[in-house]
Protein backbone atom coordinates (compact mmCIF):
# COMPACT_ATOMS: atom_id res chain seq x y z
CA UNK A 1 0.00 0.00 0.00
CA UNK A 2 1.46 3.33 -0.99
CA UNK A 3 2.19 5.54 1.76
CA UNK A 4 0.39 9.28 2.14
CA UNK A 5 2.68 12.35 3.41
CA UNK A 6 1.43 15.88 4.12
CA UNK A 7 4.18 17.93 3.98
CA UNK A 8 3.66 20.60 6.27
CA UNK A 9 5.46 24.00 6.31
CA UNK A 10 4.34 25.86 9.78
CA UNK A 11 2.15 27.88 6.97
CA UNK A 12 -1.33 28.19 7.59
CA UNK A 13 -2.50 26.33 4.09
CA UNK A 14 -0.20 23.70 4.69
CA UNK A 15 -1.25 23.08 8.55
CA UNK A 16 -5.04 23.28 6.48
CA UNK A 17 -4.02 20.91 3.89
CA UNK A 18 -3.00 18.19 6.46
CA UNK A 19 -6.45 18.61 8.39
CA UNK A 20 -8.08 17.64 5.34
CA UNK A 21 -6.21 15.06 4.22
CA UNK A 22 -6.57 13.23 7.98
CA UNK A 23 -10.37 12.95 6.84
CA UNK A 24 -9.41 10.83 4.28
CA UNK A 25 -6.35 9.03 5.25
CA UNK A 26 -5.99 8.18 8.53
CA UNK A 27 -2.76 6.70 8.39
CA UNK A 28 -1.61 10.10 7.01
CA UNK A 29 2.13 11.00 7.36
CA UNK A 30 2.69 14.16 8.81
CA UNK A 31 6.86 15.58 7.43
CA UNK A 32 8.26 19.15 8.20
CA UNK A 33 11.38 20.32 7.29
CA UNK A 34 12.77 22.29 10.27
CA UNK A 35 14.89 25.26 9.17
CA UNK A 36 16.71 26.98 12.28
CA UNK A 37 15.96 30.73 10.85
CA UNK A 38 11.97 30.09 11.02
CA UNK A 39 10.22 32.22 14.14
CA UNK A 40 10.55 30.48 17.20
CA UNK A 41 6.64 30.51 17.52
CA UNK A 42 6.23 28.17 15.14
CA UNK A 43 7.25 25.47 17.56
CA UNK A 44 4.18 26.12 19.53
CA UNK A 45 2.28 26.44 16.26
CA UNK A 46 3.38 22.59 15.32
CA UNK A 47 2.60 21.49 18.89
CA UNK A 48 -0.99 22.80 18.44
CA UNK A 49 -1.67 21.16 15.13
CA UNK A 50 -0.44 18.36 16.72
CA UNK A 51 -3.35 18.47 19.17
CA UNK A 52 -5.71 19.45 16.56
CA UNK A 53 -4.77 16.44 14.43
CA UNK A 54 -4.27 13.93 17.21
CA UNK A 55 -1.41 12.93 15.47
CA UNK A 56 2.04 13.68 15.69
CA UNK A 57 4.48 15.63 13.25
CA UNK A 58 7.75 14.34 11.80
CA UNK A 59 10.32 16.67 12.37
CA UNK A 60 13.24 16.38 9.85
CA UNK A 61 16.21 18.83 8.05
CA UNK A 62 19.49 18.34 6.07
CA UNK A 63 21.95 18.14 9.55
CA UNK A 64 24.54 18.78 6.74
CA UNK A 65 24.19 22.56 6.76
CA UNK A 66 22.71 22.20 10.44
CA UNK A 67 19.46 23.07 9.25
CA UNK A 68 20.11 26.96 8.10
CA UNK A 69 20.01 28.64 5.94
CA UNK A 70 23.50 30.34 6.74
CA UNK A 71 25.21 27.39 6.50
CA UNK A 72 23.62 26.77 3.02
CA UNK A 73 25.09 30.34 1.81
CA UNK A 74 28.85 29.94 3.37
CA UNK A 75 29.10 26.28 2.07
CA UNK A 76 27.41 26.57 -1.30
CA UNK A 77 28.74 30.36 -1.62
CA UNK A 78 25.17 30.79 -3.19
CA UNK A 79 22.23 32.35 -1.88
CA UNK A 80 19.43 32.96 -5.02
CA UNK A 81 19.33 33.28 -8.63
CA UNK A 82 17.92 31.85 -11.89
CA UNK A 83 17.88 28.44 -10.60
CA UNK A 84 16.04 29.91 -6.88
CA UNK A 85 16.90 29.59 -4.05
CA UNK A 86 19.98 27.55 -2.52
CA UNK A 87 18.78 26.90 0.86
CA UNK A 88 15.15 25.93 -0.62
CA UNK A 89 17.15 23.62 -2.43
CA UNK A 90 19.29 21.84 0.18
CA UNK A 91 16.66 22.20 3.24
CA UNK A 92 13.32 21.31 1.44
CA UNK A 93 13.59 19.54 -1.45
CA UNK A 94 16.42 17.52 -0.62
CA UNK A 95 15.14 16.50 2.59
CA UNK A 96 11.48 15.56 0.50
CA UNK A 97 13.88 13.83 -1.96
CA UNK A 98 15.41 12.06 0.54
CA UNK A 99 12.57 10.64 2.72
CA UNK A 100 10.06 9.96 -0.11
CA UNK A 101 9.31 6.38 -1.97
CA UNK A 102 8.48 5.72 -5.58
CA UNK A 103 4.97 4.65 -4.85
CA UNK A 104 4.00 8.07 -2.21
CA UNK A 105 1.26 9.90 -2.84
CA UNK A 106 1.96 13.30 -1.84
CA UNK A 107 -0.26 16.29 -0.29
CA UNK A 108 0.85 20.28 -0.24
CA UNK A 109 -0.86 23.28 0.97
CA UNK A 110 -1.47 24.72 -2.68
CA UNK A 111 -3.90 27.32 -2.33
CA UNK A 112 -6.71 28.22 -4.99
CA UNK A 113 -4.89 31.30 -6.10
CA UNK A 114 -1.39 29.16 -6.80
CA UNK A 115 -2.89 27.34 -9.33
CA UNK A 116 0.29 28.19 -11.89
CA UNK A 117 2.55 27.63 -9.22
CA UNK A 118 1.20 24.06 -8.60
CA UNK A 119 2.10 23.67 -12.30
CA UNK A 120 5.12 24.99 -11.76
CA UNK A 121 6.15 22.47 -9.52
CA UNK A 122 4.31 19.47 -11.33
CA UNK A 123 6.50 20.24 -14.41
CA UNK A 124 9.71 20.30 -12.24
CA UNK A 125 8.24 17.18 -10.11
CA UNK A 126 7.30 14.46 -12.16
CA UNK A 127 7.79 11.69 -10.42
CA UNK A 128 5.55 13.23 -7.26
CA UNK A 129 2.40 11.92 -7.43
CA UNK A 130 0.32 15.06 -5.92
CA UNK A 131 -2.84 15.72 -4.15
CA UNK A 132 -3.97 19.53 -3.19
CA UNK A 133 -6.66 19.46 -0.93
CA UNK A 134 -7.14 23.25 -0.73
CA UNK A 135 -7.16 23.57 -4.61
CA UNK A 136 -9.85 20.60 -4.77
CA UNK A 137 -12.01 22.67 -2.53
CA UNK A 138 -11.23 26.23 -3.78
CA UNK A 139 -9.90 27.25 -0.46
CA UNK A 140 -7.73 30.54 -0.32
CA UNK A 141 -4.70 32.01 2.42
CA UNK A 142 -7.72 34.00 3.85
CA UNK A 143 -9.70 30.88 4.20
CA UNK A 144 -6.96 28.79 5.72
CA UNK A 145 -6.13 31.29 8.09
CA UNK A 146 -9.71 31.74 9.30
CA UNK A 147 -10.45 27.71 9.76
CA UNK A 148 -6.74 27.87 11.32
CA UNK A 149 -8.70 30.49 14.30
CA UNK A 150 -12.21 29.01 13.86
CA UNK A 151 -9.93 25.50 15.59
CA UNK A 152 -9.17 28.00 18.12
CA UNK A 153 -5.71 27.87 17.35
CA UNK A 154 -3.11 31.63 17.44
CA UNK A 155 -2.04 32.15 14.17
CA UNK A 156 1.74 32.21 13.95
CA UNK A 157 3.50 35.62 15.01
CA UNK A 158 4.56 36.18 11.65
CA UNK A 159 1.11 36.51 10.05
CA UNK A 160 0.27 38.61 12.86
CA UNK A 161 3.33 40.62 12.72
CA UNK A 162 2.11 41.50 9.13
CA UNK A 163 3.72 39.10 6.90
CA UNK A 164 1.54 37.21 4.22
CA UNK A 165 3.81 34.33 4.48
CA UNK A 166 5.43 32.16 7.55
CA UNK A 167 8.66 31.69 6.03
CA UNK A 168 11.65 32.14 7.94
CA UNK A 169 12.75 35.33 9.15
CA UNK A 170 14.69 36.87 6.38
CA UNK A 171 13.64 34.97 3.30
CA UNK A 172 16.26 35.42 0.64
CA UNK A 173 13.39 35.00 -1.85
CA UNK A 174 12.00 38.39 -1.47
CA UNK A 175 13.67 41.10 -3.32
CA UNK A 176 11.36 43.83 -1.93
CA UNK A 177 13.15 46.54 -0.33
CA UNK A 178 9.60 47.19 1.73
CA UNK A 179 9.68 43.82 2.57
CA UNK A 180 13.24 43.87 4.13
CA UNK A 181 13.18 47.53 5.23
CA UNK A 182 10.10 45.92 7.91
CA UNK A 183 12.71 42.86 8.19
CA UNK A 184 15.35 45.63 9.58
CA UNK A 185 12.45 47.20 12.08
CA UNK A 186 10.88 43.77 13.24
CA UNK A 187 14.56 41.41 13.79
CA UNK A 188 17.52 43.73 13.18
CA UNK A 189 19.84 40.67 13.64
CA UNK A 190 18.13 38.87 11.69
CA UNK A 191 18.72 41.49 9.02
CA UNK A 192 22.20 41.94 9.95
CA UNK A 193 22.92 38.26 9.34
CA UNK A 194 21.27 38.38 5.42
CA UNK A 195 23.53 42.07 5.37
CA UNK A 196 26.89 40.16 6.15
CA UNK A 197 25.59 37.46 3.59
CA UNK A 198 25.18 39.50 0.75
CA UNK A 199 28.53 41.25 1.65
CA UNK A 200 30.27 37.74 1.88
CA UNK A 201 29.55 36.91 -1.57
CA UNK A 202 28.93 40.37 -3.12
CA UNK A 203 25.38 39.66 -4.04
CA UNK A 204 22.40 42.18 -4.23
CA UNK A 205 19.24 40.42 -3.10
CA UNK A 206 17.01 43.63 -3.43
CA UNK A 207 15.34 44.90 -6.71
CA UNK A 208 13.14 47.62 -7.63
CA UNK A 209 12.19 49.35 -10.81
CA UNK A 210 13.17 53.21 -11.60
CA UNK A 211 12.61 55.49 -14.49
CA UNK A 212 11.33 51.74 -16.09
CA UNK A 213 15.08 50.42 -15.15
CA UNK A 214 15.12 47.51 -13.02
CA UNK A 215 17.71 48.54 -10.23
CA UNK A 216 19.39 46.06 -7.93
CA UNK A 217 20.64 47.28 -4.42
CA UNK A 218 22.60 45.81 -1.41
CA UNK A 219 20.53 45.76 1.84
CA UNK A 220 22.41 48.85 2.86
CA UNK A 221 21.27 50.79 0.12
CA UNK A 222 17.16 50.53 0.75
CA UNK A 223 15.94 53.27 -1.41
CA UNK A 224 15.04 56.14 1.65
CA UNK A 225 11.70 56.79 -0.20
CA UNK A 226 10.68 52.89 0.14
CA UNK A 227 8.07 52.15 2.99
CA UNK A 228 7.79 49.18 5.32
CA UNK A 229 5.17 47.02 3.50
CA UNK A 230 2.26 45.54 5.64
CA UNK A 231 0.78 42.24 3.74
CA UNK A 232 -1.55 41.51 7.00
CA UNK A 233 -3.89 39.33 5.27
CA UNK A 234 -7.38 39.37 6.42
CA UNK A 235 -8.69 36.29 7.90
CA UNK A 236 -12.16 35.31 5.81
CA UNK A 237 -14.18 31.95 5.69
CA UNK A 238 -16.21 32.33 2.60
CA UNK A 239 -18.57 29.63 1.54
CA UNK A 240 -16.18 27.09 0.46
CA UNK A 241 -14.27 27.67 3.75
CA UNK A 242 -17.75 27.16 5.65
CA UNK A 243 -17.79 23.45 3.44
CA UNK A 244 -15.04 21.83 4.37
CA UNK A 245 -14.99 22.96 7.92
CA UNK A 246 -17.56 20.48 7.99
CA UNK A 247 -15.86 17.79 6.94
CA UNK A 248 -13.58 17.51 9.92
CA UNK A 249 -16.20 19.03 12.38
Amino acid sequence: MSRVISWWSAGAASAVATKLALQQYPNLIIAYCEIKEEHPDNKRFLKDCEKWYGKEITVMGNDKYKRSIYEVFNKTRYIAGVAGARCTKELKKQVRIDFQQPNDIQVFGFTAEEESRLNRFIDANNEVDIITPLIDQGLTKPDCLAMIQNADIELPEMYKLGYKNNNCVGCCKAQSPAYWKKIQIDFPDMFQKMVEAEKMLNVRICKYTKDKKEHRVFLTELPEHVKPMDDTIDAQCGVFCLMAEGVYQ
